[in-house]
């Protein structure tokens, strides 16, 4: 029985022509990843999200950074609106993108106290683009400035806060409460 090789006349040649050595060099594996190359992937797209943000200067209100090393885990300022209750008041938030995102929105929770119709006493937002309403398009951004948006223009039909939702339509009562749970409020304690 003969063995034989797996190269061609051409490699052994010695005269090896340009393309023959071309195509060998390009067939070079691409290096391992420390991560699935899923994870390695949603790695990337938050990585663009972050360079359009920090491109985009802040504008709008809105800004995002990973929360130390981990781009999984994000914190993000929302500011609020001119002429809303929550006018010169800054909001920080928690993102925490899963390992199939963007394919399944992030979790993201008010860090400091919000009173709003939408959001509960944990910092829990009711917003249906982060829920059933959720599409991959759908980016950092367009989350923060959707979420400002409805800091302005509360789903009524669907309040995690009765009684916020109930005294949306006396405004003065309403910004009163938004400010005194601004001042006195703590981050809500993580959930268990």
């Amino acid at each position: 029985m003969e063995v034989r090789s797996n190269t061609t006349a051409e490699e052994n040649s010695p005269v090896e022509s340009a393309a023959s050595r071309h195509r060998r060099s390009s067939s070079k594996k691409p290096l391992a990843s420390p991560l699935p190359a899923d994870t390695t992937s949603v790695s990337q797209r938050l990585q663009k999200e972050l360079m359009a943000l920090m491109m985009s200067g802040g504008d709008l209100g809105v800004s995002a950074f990973p929360d130390g090393e981990n781009i999984f885990t994000w914190i993000g300022t929302i500011e609020g609106g001119k002429g809303t209750p929550y006018e010169g008041l800054s909001y920080k938030l928690s993102l925490h993108f899963p390992p199939n995102y963007p394919f399944k929105p992030p979790q993201v929770k008010f860090e400091t106290t919000c009173f709003h119709p939408n959001v509960d006493q944990f910092g829990n937002i009711c917003l249906d683009i982060l829920q059933d309403k959720w599409s991959s398009a759908y980016d950092c951004r367009t989350m923060l400035l959707s979420i400002q948006s409805l800091l302005e223009e509360p789903n009524l039909e669907s309040p995690l806060n009765n009684y916020a939702a109930e005294l949306w339509n006396d405004k003065e009562d309403f910004k009163r409460m938004v400010h005194k749970q601004y001042l006195a409020g703590e981050a809500p304690a993580p959930a268990s």
